[in-house]
């Protein structure tokens, strides 16, 4: 019998607002991941700590800056996990059309090579 598990999505941008709640969305209740997003700042919606990185199987953070924070406070829960950085400004509303757009032409082709 196989086991089929999903694979873990998170989901990083500063405050946990506009761009990451977006792109948990999207992928929240698809048939082949689980989705969660969080942020960098201490201000943030949901904050990010050691048991979200570790709860992740792939991480995408919005700007190098979210990797480069991540990578300072938490380098031994990132050793081995994958991590992309997809580059959307924020400058998107919660849900905007484009950044949906945006979200979908980055994270996608990095999904579909898994």
């Amino acid at each position: 019998m196989e086991i089929h598990t999903k694979t873990n999505l998170l989901f990083i941008c500063s405050r946990n607002q506009w761009r990451s709640p977006t792109a948990e969305q999207l992928w929240r209740k698809h048939t082949t991941f689980n989705a969660r997003s969080a942020g960098t700042s201490p201000n943030a919606r949901i904050t990010v700590n050691a048991a979200l990185l570790k709860w992740a199987d792939v991480i995408f953070v919005m700007e190098t800056k979210h990797r480069n924070r991540l990578l300072a406070k938490y380098p031994g829960a990132l050793k081995y996990k994958a991590l992309h950085v997809l580059d959307i400004p924020d400058e998107y509303p919660f849900n905007d059309p484009e950044l949906i757009e945006e979200l979908n032409a980055r994270v996608q082709p990095i999904l579909d090579a898994r």
